[in-house]
């Protein structure tokens, strides 16, 4: 492994004017200062992090809280990880994953540890007790997500009420006059997130501004949950023609159980899906969705903080306008 003072000895310098090349803390003259980085690259030498944090006083590293919560989808939630991770290697970053679901404590925790230089928020509740302590850190955050209450705050989020009305308007479009949301498992509406609340309100106030007859239940993931719960929707409104699933773990039971009581998709009844694209092309038949852009988002939300970090100014809250793709199981 190459050293600073392998660099020095191959420049003809003093390590500590090496140091002072890396880190910019000291007037060098420009010359010396270009047989040391040309030193550097004939060399294949890489400071270690902290001596490339300390000119900027940062710590390289981005904290990722994302508490591991009754309810979630880690396939998915694994597409965010990525995408963050991928984000912010390219400015240089690692990302620190935190999953104890410690809440604000949690929060002053990592703020207060100078490990990272910024947070990432997500599992956004429209309530949630992290949204003043994140006000008043000294470190910059964004969420994914965004509460009821957003002020002062840095967010970014797929629209999901529009996501809801979308998935409406084109059952609307294709004739359907009674269609169902198959919702989040029971412990997500419960902790009021926001993704969640939106996409039902979205929905259902779709649902009255088309006069589409609706009707919503949440769902869990398990296959018999699933077909005691499809079946029983299916029962008390025999009217139901048209299915809006936001439950991504859930949609291969669903599809399967729609199967096995004799519902032909799309002819007897229509499925939209908000999920992936990757998830719904591989179903049988392929799910017209609304896609969750968990790489955009990641992205998006890395950015955003790495402009926090440079102090350059940000929009308080963007929302990701949604994309709704026909496949099989709506057509007619």
């Amino acid at each position: 492994m190459v050293t600073i003072a392998d660099v020095a000895r191959h420049a003809g310098v003093a390590p500590s004017t090496v140091s002072y090349v890396l880190t910019g803390r000291r007037s060098i003259s420009s010359a010396t200062k270009a047989r040391v980085e040309a030193s550097v690259r004939a060399l294949g030498y890489h400071p270690h992090a902290g001596a490339r944090s300390l000119a900027s006083n940062r710590a390289n590293v981005l904290a990722l809280v994302l508490p591991m919560r009754e309810g979630m989808h880690m396939p998915v939630l694994m597409q965010f990880v990525v995408a963050v991770a991928t984000a912010a290697r390219r400015h240089d970053h690692d990302v620190l994953l935190v999953t104890a679901d410690q809440g604000a404590a949690g929060l002053r925790r990592v703020a207060g540890s100078a490990q990272v230089d910024g947070l990432l928020v997500m599992d956004v509740e429209m309530h949630d007790e992290r949204v003043p302590v994140l006000r008043d850190l000294d470190r910059p955050s964004v969420l994914i997500g965004f509460p009821a209450d957003a002020a002062g705050l840095t967010c970014v989020d797929l629209d999901f009420a529009e996501a809801g009305s979308r998935c409406v308007d084109h059952l609307a479009d294709l004739g359907h006059t009674y269609v169902a949301l198959v919702g989040a498992p029971r412990a997500v509406y419960q902790r009021d997130t926001g993704f969640a609340h939106r996409t039902m309100a979205g929905f259902s106030a779709a649902a009255m501004r088309r006069g589409v007859s609706s009707t919503t239940l949440p769902t869990e993931t398990d296959h018999e949950s699933v077909r005691v719960a499809i079946t029983g929707l299916l029962e008390r409104h025999p009217a139901v023609t048209g299915l809006v699933v936001h439950n991504e773990a859930a949609l291969p039971s669903v599809v399967e159980v729609l199967r096995s009581l004799g519902r032909k998709v799309p002819d007897d009844i229509a499925v939209i899906a908000i999920c992936p694209d990757d998830q719904a092309e591989r179903l049988m038949p392929p799910l017209t969705s609304v896609a969750v852009p968990a790489e955009q988002l990641g992205h998006h939300a890395v950015a955003l903080l790495m402009a926090k970090l440079d102090r350059n100014p940000t929009p308080p809250l963007t929302l990701l306008p949604p994309r709704l793709t026909e496949r099989a199981s709506t057509t007619r």
